[in-house]
């Protein structure tokens, strides 16, 4: 897939919208700086969530998990919300949290005595989107729900609302799509967007949007565009041999760009699983986007994994959930499920087979803004932007470099040194912080809306990111993708 702004950067780019990671090269003019990129890291107390009430035991396929259900922080009530299904294809659960480890299942009137709602409808792939930015109080939750297929295979979704992620609107059906479809909005376009699962020469994905949520659902056979797929940057399993495909898109708005976890399928097929019980493979790796639509994905490796190990609550099929990511103190939280697999049901009904068995929530963390750093070793390096406009005053670093140091200076266009915003003026910075302002003798209002370029000279360190901030708290107007304690909405607007 072309990626038209790292093709086509503009002459001057904007950059008054929140942190600016360097997962690309959109920014950099020059730089002698390494780029790496970080995985997450699973939590020690994993599973945070697992099969224990009747509901998630229902039937003999054990699970706890949003696939990819939702996980976000609420401002309003100061809580964590789960949504997530309970027990394979089962039904549609809800759970509480005040610090996104300990799970309550609080006992809702939907069907008394349980904390399942909409049990009109069974689950096999929905998400719940928390929707800050709407004016409907009715509307402040959204779902999308992709039920089992039916015997014909032409099966569509279902589009509701609510106003408390608990009662919903009356469901409206969809056009037809695959199995594990889902969505997200795109706030930089305003649009709610539809990853639509279809088989296409392998599991691969289709595109609708729409400015209108429930008016979005109601596409036409045909209408979604082909989108995304694995290719063959996406390495197979060398023990299985098979190509792999895309099994699931999710995306949220995290910063200045949109955030995606591409969900790749390495085998083995669903046939094989069913003959040994065995989960399939399924990794999630990350992808950027600056328009929602045209994907970077510079690095392959698996972001979060299963371990293929059997006996172990997240072997295989690892998924991720919708909101992708929360914003917890210094570091990005991110919500996944993983099967155990049960190898002693090899039930020829894919709906009851020992592949989808013992289902569990678990978390992985990841500094935040960390997806990629730019490293400088004891000879130190430089990086210089492109032409960048801002609209604060303030200039705030994510940096690693308590044993080296970092400083910067300030070009116009042309490249030639602003004075006073020189090397020799700039604050030296050795710190590990992931918000820090980084200052000059003079005030870096004077070059609002003015083309510069930064120039970073580090040494012994890793750079995560900067932004110019409106305020000395370091806020970045930037999205927060599913929330956190420190933010009262969608962006980080203190």
């Amino acid at each position: 897939m072309p990626v038209p702004w790292l093709e086509n950067p503009p002459t001057v780019i904007s950059i008054s919208i929140g942190r600016q990671l360097f997962v690309d090269d959109f920014l950099i003019a020059h730089t002698d700086l390494k780029r790496e990129f970080h995985s997450a890291t699973q939590f020690s107390g994993n599973p945070v969530l697992s099969p224990e009430t009747a509901l998630e035991k229902a039937g003999n396929l054990p699970l706890a998990g949003p696939k990819s259900g939702g996980v976000w922080w609420d401002a309003r009530d100061q809580l964590f919300r789960m949504w997530y299904e309970a027990g394979w294809l089962g039904a549609s659960a809800y759970a509480t949290s005040r610090d996104g480890l300990t799970w309550e299942r609080p006992a809702l009137d939907v069907v008394p005595g349980t904390n399942q709602i909409l049990p009109e409808l069974r689950p096999d792939s929905s998400t719940v989107w928390l929707d800050n930015e709407t004016a409907d109080p009715r509307q402040r939750f959204k779902m999308f729900l992709r039920p089992p297929d039916e015997s014909t295979g032409a099966t569509p979704g279902y589009v509701m609302v609510s106003g408390d992620g608990v009662h919903w609107s009356p469901p409206q059906p969809t056009g037809f799509s695959g199995d594990r479809s889902t969505i997200f909005y795109n706030p930089f376009r305003r649009k709610w967007v539809y990853s639509l699962r279809f088989v296409e020469n392998g599991r691969a994905r289709r595109y609708h949007e729409h400015s209108d949520f429930l008016k979005g659902g109601q596409w036409q056979t045909g209408e979604p565009v082909f989108w995304t797929r694995a290719d063959e940057l996406d390495p197979p399993l060398p023990e299985v041999g098979q190509t792999p495909q895309l099994y699931n898109l999710d995306a949220v708005a995290y910063e200045s760009l949109m955030l995606g976890l591409f969900e790749i399928h390495r085998g083995p097929t669903n046939e094989e699983c069913i003959q040994t019980g065995t989960p399939k493979a399924t990794d999630l790796t990350v992808a950027f986007s600056r328009d929602g639509f045209h994907w970077h994905r510079p690095d392959r490796r698996p972001f979060i994994a299963g371990t293929r190990q059997p006996g172990d609550w997240d072997r295989g099929y690892v998924q991720s959930a919708g909101g992708v990511c929360l914003i917890v103190g210094d570091e990005l939280w991110f919500y996944y499920i993983g099967f155990r697999g049960d190898s002693t049901n090899h039930d020829p009904d894919w709906q009851k087979n020992g592949m989808y068995a013992n289902g569990s929530t678990g978390l992985a963390k990841l500094r935040r803004d960390g997806f990629a750093s730019l490293k400088a070793g004891a000879a130190g390096g430089s990086l210089t932007t492109r032409p960048v406009r801002f609209d604060g005053a303030h200039l705030f670093v994510n940096v690693d470099c308590p044993n080296g140091e970092l400083r910067a200076e300030i070009l116009n266009e042309a490249g030639e040194v602003i004075v006073p915003f020189d090397w020799e003026n700039s604050e030296t910075l050795r710190t590990n912080s992931t918000s820090r302002e980084l200052k000059w003798r003079h005030d870096l209002s004077a070059l609002r809306n003015q083309p510069v370029r930064f120039r970073f000279h580090l040494t012994n360190g890793r750079l995560y990111a900067f932004w110019v901030s409106r305020d000395a708290r370091g806020s970045s107007q930037g999205y927060v993708a599913a929330g956190g304690p420190a933010f009262s909405g969608a962006t980080d607007s203190m």
